[in-house]
């Protein structure tokens, strides 16, 4: 990622005061004492369109065996790392440019118990600490918007995993028209890098993927933001939820988002691929 890039991602995602938010947050929601590692904090730690539900998908779509290795690029504050760590008994690492992302991604994997079958490194995506094909899978979920160099950041996924590994994809993709700013990736268009689903196909092919499914996740995306809003106008804002993390500019950029879904200026692609033997 490019210097002015780099800066910019870094001042969108999260305030300074990051981890001491979270832990107040976690203190009025009756969870300073520990946390259940199930759903107790979906609505702050699930950094994406469908939460909970979609990681779950994703799981269920990689089918791996027991003590596989994990590696989940672009990781934010570690939920979807910990959820593969408890429920598939994988071992899991997970990685973020955000040294503020990880801080609080490692307390929060402490204080569930799982510290043991997770870690948490601070990382470029288009640098991955890691020897070649170390990893069984890889995941990433809402990650690849923010990356011009996407030939980069599969090719760089594609070495650490091994031949035949499988990569798990959630990802926001260029529909038609410009998109309504700001989105919960980015103030502006300077710092969006969204692919239509075509483009982004081929870039995978040519780094050396092929693809076990894929699915557009757009419909079930707009239901769900619709479904989000009737919850929320229902009932009080929650203590946990991820305008503690990116501030209350937050409920603004997902509200834009939900309308470019709607609109057609942007649409959901999930999906599971291979790595070539070779």
């Amino acid at each position: 990622m490019d210097e002015g890039s780099r800066k910019a991602t870094l001042e969108h995602y999260g305030l300074e005061d990051m981890t001491e938010r979270v832990a107040r947050a976690l203190a009025d929601a009756g969870l300073d004492q520990g946390i259940a590692d199930g759903t107790d904090l979906d609505l702050l730690d699930q950094f994406h369109v469908r939460g909970l539900a979609a990681t779950r998908e994703m799981a269920e779509g990689l089918d791996l065996p027991e003590g596989a290795a994990v590696l989940d690029v672009g990781c934010g504050l570690g939920g979807p790392a910990r959820y593969l760590a408890a429920r598939g008994a994988w071992q899991v690492t997970g990685v973020d440019l955000s040294p503020r992302f990880i801080e609080v991604a490692r307390m929060l994997a402490e204080r569930s118990g799982c510290a043991g079958r997770v870690r948490f490194i601070q990382a470029d995506a288009l640098d991955l600490p890691f020897e070649n094909a170390t990893f069984d899978a890889a995941w990433t979920q809402h990650v690849a918007m923010n990356i011009r160099d996407r030939a980069g950041l599969y090719s760089g996924i594609r070495r650490v995993l091994k031949p035949g590994g499988r990569l798990a994809i959630y990802d926001v993709v260029a529909g038609e028209g410009p998109l309504v700013f700001p989105v919960p990736w980015a103030q502006t268009a300077e710092t969006s890098f969204l692919l239509k689903a075509g483009a982004m196909r081929e870039r995978l092919r040519e780094a050396g993927f092929s693809e076990i499914t894929w699915e557009d996740k757009t419909a079930e995306g707009i239901a769900w933001f619709d479904a989000q809003r009737t919850r929320t106008s229902a009932q009080p804002v929650p203590s946990l939820g991820l305008h503690i993390v990116m501030g209350q500019g937050f409920k603004g950029m997902a509200a834009n988002l939900a309308r470019n879904l709607k609109e057609g200026r942007a649409g959901l692609v999930q999906a599971i691929l291979r790595r070539s033997e070779t």
